[in-house]
């Protein structure tokens, strides 16, 4: 039995595109609370959702702890948790409400507790933690078990006054300057064998998550940072190190996945990185998260010796004045530089693309695809602009959402604003950039070349029809392209940047 029974709403089953991915991952931000927890003398508990059904196994896990307090605590450094996918929105209240029935205090903490406190606490939920809140999670345990009563001074805690009215502790979310310096996730609290099976099955090799830092000191105006801001922390490389020496050796992990939002943001951090993994002899392929800018000879060569296979860098377009517009920081050229010190140095360079951007018109789209095809990434993953809370992005389209706000699960790919196109434009690009891609990847391209030109002519044929007269416009209106201004497929096999 333990007094603090924690667990999360991401559930793998409830999302249908991530089920045909098939690449799940421990929810590390869990594990870390988990760990602080333990740290400070408390025993803990974790139902792990992701692959165990949650309707089945969370009473049994509620009546085999009988926990006095019920953490629902959601993974910060999973990305699906921070788009506030309703399906697990409506997890997390079953949880909370079957917590609060079995005589638990109720705890919640994540993005979209964060964004809809008041819901949550209407759903079975006694407290909201904003911010970092491994310590302030700590103290609000301490609080609720100890005998005092239940302390109202604890940084970044929401509640419900006698009123109904939410009310916070302290206006602003508290940030946690010893992350870095927590125990390593409590991986041992979870069953990694499903994990193991279910990738091995997928992709003949195990692989799981670590994360080197936290927070992104970036200013896209279209990405929500409600847990850390701008701040940014990062772990001291011989601890990543031995964290990546232990999982080899002692776990059999034969992939890693850097859940950072930014990594290699130090460029003599990534060199002491790679001088720590080839002193333990433990290195391993991963794949990060990262940007063209930072894509340095000096981080491109210590990336290949740390054992980098993969960098997805935030491109999302092809296009100078959308990257402008959404203040990306990034300059076009600065992708095709890193693609090509990428390729040769042997790491696959893949794209994040994002379509629909308010005041994105036909010619940016087109210089995106042009970028696509001249710089043959190895892969891309193409999103739909998606407006959360508290960014800029979001206060200029609030108005035009509907009752609409968030998207069902991630396979949703719903613009719940007014786009310069229709929805049905948009995913017929998407489906035709993949293809194309794909079929580049595959060794395919001529048997593939009639699938990709219908798909492509399908594109074509949407979009003067598909063109929305009240598209939300950011900045100046580009001149709009002709049509025949998009390379041709039959042209677009010449010149691509392959390293």
């Amino acid at each position: 039995m333990a007094n603090i029974l924690l667990a999360h709403s991401y559930h793998l089953p409830y999302d249908a595109k991530q089920v045909r991915k098939m690449q799940p991952y421990p929810p590390l931000g869990t594990l870390y609370a988990a760990a602080a927890l333990r740290e400070r003398g408390f025993s803990a508990a974790v139902f792990d959702s992701m692959l165990q059904d949650p309707v089945t196994g969370f009473p049994e896990a509620l009546r085999r702890e009988k926990p006095k307090i019920l953490a629902i605590y959601e993974d910060d450094f999973n990305f699906l948790s921070k788009m506030c996918l309703t399906r697990m929105r409506e997890l997390a209240w079953q949880l909370a409400q079957a917590g609060r029935k079995a005589g638990a205090i109720v705890i919640a903490h994540g993005s979209d507790a964060t964004d809809h406190a008041k819901e949550y606490l209407c759903n079975g939920v006694d407290f909201v933690l904003v911010g970092e809140a491994e310590e302030s999670l700590a103290e609000l345990c301490a609080s609720v078990l100890g005998e005092s009563g239940i302390s109202t001074k604890i940084p970044g805690v929401m509640r419900l006054d006698a009123a109904g009215k939410v009310v916070q502790s302290s206006p602003q979310a508290p940030r946690n300057a010893n992350w870095k310096n927590l125990p390593k996730p409590a991986r041992e609290l979870i069953d990694l064998e499903p994990y193991r099976q279910a990738w091995v099955s997928a992709h003949g090799r195990f692989s799981t998550n670590v994360v080197a830092s936290r927070g992104c000191p970036y200013r896209c105006n279209w990405c929500a940072k409600p847990i850390s801001g701008n701040k940014f922390q990062v772990r001291a490389p011989e601890s990543v190190a031995d964290e990546i020496r232990e999982l080899k050796q002692d776990y059999g992990v034969q992939h890693i996945w850097f859940g950072d939002d930014v990594f290699a943001l130090n460029q003599h951090w990534t060199k002491e990185f790679a001088d720590e993994i080839e002193a333990r002899r433990c290195a391993l392929p991963f794949k990060i998260q990262s940007r063209a800018d930072l894509m340095s000879p000096e981080t491109v060569a210590n990336l290949k010796r740390a054992g980098c296979a993969e960098v997805w860098m935030g491109v999302e377009s092809g296009s100078q004045r959308i990257l402008d517009s959404m203040d990306k920081g990034l300059r076009v050229e600065e992708v095709v530089v890193a693609r090509r010190r990428l390729g040769v140095a042997g790491i696959r360079a893949c794209f994040f693309l994002q379509f629909g951007y308010p005041g994105e018109q036909w010619e940016d789209i087109q210089q995106t695809i042009d970028l696509v095809r001249r710089t043959r990434p190895d892969d891309i993953g193409v999103s739909f602009s998606y407006p959360l809370p508290g960014t800029a992005f979001y206060d200029r389209v609030q108005e035009q959402i509907g009752s609409k706000k968030n998207w069902t699960d991630s396979d949703d790919l719903c613009l719940m604003f007014k786009a310069s196109y229709k929805d049905e434009f948009y995913l017929s690009l998407r489906n035709a950039l993949h293809a194309e891609v794909d079929s580049w990847q595959h060794g395919d391209f001529a048997a593939g070349n009639k699938e990709c030109s219908q798909l492509w002519e399908k594109v074509f044929l949407l979009e003067p029809g598909s063109r929305n007269s009240e598209a939300t416009i950011f900045t100046a209106s580009a001149t709009a392209g002709s049509r025949d201004q998009l390379v041709r497929l039959e042209v677009a096999q010449v010149g691509g940047i392959n390293g």
